[in-house]
Formats: structure tokens, sequence, C-alpha cells
């Protein structure tokens, strides 16, 4: 599944959810996203440290089936980044990354209460995406190297690694808490994490190779940017072919957490088969869908 087939897919739902919409007594809302995007790989084992925190920006259509369960389609687009400075064990390595995430999703919601009835509810995804990275970092002169392009573990030329692509699937996942502002207007916090298929989103993950073959095929470049140890006081010299540089038994992770607003585009004047009348206070459980 390519990215510009699920960039197609976006736009045919969202327009279908809205056509949809015109014959239906179900609401449409449209999503607007704003947070942080924080990632779980190789570099850094901080995963929610505000100094490996960045911005993230999102647009959704969703589509209620029923007054629970909704289909909802995103595009998100911010930063992920990850450094050894954060994790003690790995600090030595001196490994950093930072790379634009631009992600496609088609997403299951579940609401746990009618936010017809209720004013506060909390609330479940999940579903399948696609997404665009490409790994990133500073030189020691502070120019940006991506990192695909170095092959720093050998990728395309050393035993059966092959190079990595930059379009790879996720399956996301998460929840948060929902705010019915009126019968029109919802307000969510959110905390989505996503399992990726790949384990070279920092562009970290087996082992180094022999710095000689690795300078003769890719340049000095890729060997300066594959260990970086020897940059610091009293630093360690290049590691030994074969030697651990990453976990690939882990795939890489990244997890969007913020706000989205929700406002439903239903047309005025249609008629109504429920009222709102959210609830502060009820002695019984809502009874399930």
């Amino acid at each position: 599944m390519t990215i510009n087939l699920v960039k197609r897919i976006f736009i045919c739902t969202y327009l279908s959810f809205f056509l949809t919409n015109c014959f239906s007594q179900n609401h449409f809302y449209t999503g607007f996203f704003a947070g942080l995007g924080n990632y779980k790989g190789d570099l850094g084992d901080a995963t929610f440290l505000p100094k490996n925190a960045n911005a993230v920006f999102g647009l959704s259509a969703l589509f209620e089936i029923n007054h629970r369960m909704l289909i909802r389609a995103e595009i998100n687009n911010g930063k992920v980044s990850g450094s050894d400075k954060y994790d003690i064990k790995t600090r030595s390595r001196n490994l950093s990354f930072t790379s634009k995430v631009t992600e496609f999703a088609l997403l299951f919601e579940y609401v746990l209460f009618d936010l017809y009835e209720y004013k506060v509810s909390p609330y479940f995804f999940t579903g399948i995406a696609t997404f665009k990275f490409s790994p990133y970092t500073k030189n020691k002169n502070g120019d940006i190297v991506f990192l695909a392009e170095q092959s720093t573990e050998g990728q395309g030329f050393y035993k059966d690694r092959k190079d990595y692509k930059l379009n790879q699937i996720a399956i996301p996942f998460g929840g948060g808490v929902q705010w019915a502002l009126s019968p029109n207007k919802r307000l969510a916090v959110e905390i989505g994490l996503r399992k990726t298929s790949t384990d070279y989103l920092d562009d970290v993950s087996t082992t180094y190779i022999d710095p000689v073959l690795l300078a003769r095929e890719r340049g000095s470049t890729a060997v300066s940017l594959a260990y970086r140890g020897q940059e610091l006081p009293n630093g360690n010299p290049y590691p030994a072919d074969g030697s651990i540089r990453g976990n690939p038994d882990n795939n890489d992770w990244y997890i969007f957490t913020g706000l989205s607003l929700r406002i439903s585009l239903q047309p005025k004047g249609r008629q109504r088969i429920y009222q709102y009348k959210p609830k502060t206070a009820r002695t019984s459980c809502p009874t399930v869908f």
C-alpha cells in the first residue's frame, strides 16, 4: 500500500462521508488536532521527555455509525526525534535523529457513553495507517544529513541487509476523553500509540559494520555518522565489525498526544431524531448499544 494510494483513500473517504451525511440522520464531523509527537526506539529511553517532543497537527473526518461508534479518517503531520544523550546506557554512542512524519489513517472509534445524553465520556480507537518518514541528523559542522542515504548499517551492500523503505505501515491504537460542548461540538484529549512495521525510524537496528568497508561503499560521512562516540571528550573508538548497534527484535513506535476539536457539519434545518440533553449525573449505568 503506497502513500499515494492512501491519500486517495483518505480523500474518497472524506467525500463519501460528506455525501452520505447529506442523506442521513447521523452526524458527520470534521476534526482538528494539535499536540506533540514522541518516539520510542533504539535512541534514548525517555519516551515522553519534553526535550524529545515535537509539534504535530492533523485533520480528520468522522462519520457516526451510531451514537457511540464512528469511522474516522485522518491525516497527521509532525516530527519525532531521539537522542542517546538522554540515556545513560547509550550515551557514549552519541547518536541522534529527527524525522518528519506524515501519516494517513483509517480508524474505528468507540465512545463508551452516549455524548447526546452525557457531557463526558472515555473513548477508544484502533485501525491501520501508512506513514512517510526520513530520519536525518546534523553532522559536527551543523549540516543536515539524511541517514537513509548513508547506509550506516550497510543497507544495500552488506550481507542480506536491504535498503529500508521510507513508506511504512503502522497499527494505531489509543484513547482519551471527550466533552460534549454542544450538540455539534466536541473536545477530546487523546493519546495514540503507533506500532510501526520498521526498526529504522531512527536509522538504528542491528550491528556496526567494518568502517573501512562502509567508507569504501558510502564514503567518510557515513562512517562519521554510524558511530559518534569519538566526538565526545575521551570518547571510545569505532566499535568492531559485528558489535551491537541496535535491537532488531523490537520495531520502533511513535506516539501522538494532544487535543482534538470536532465540529459537526450537519446541515441546518434537518430534522433530528434526538434532542441534546446531556446529563451531569445518573444513578444507573448507560444502556450498552
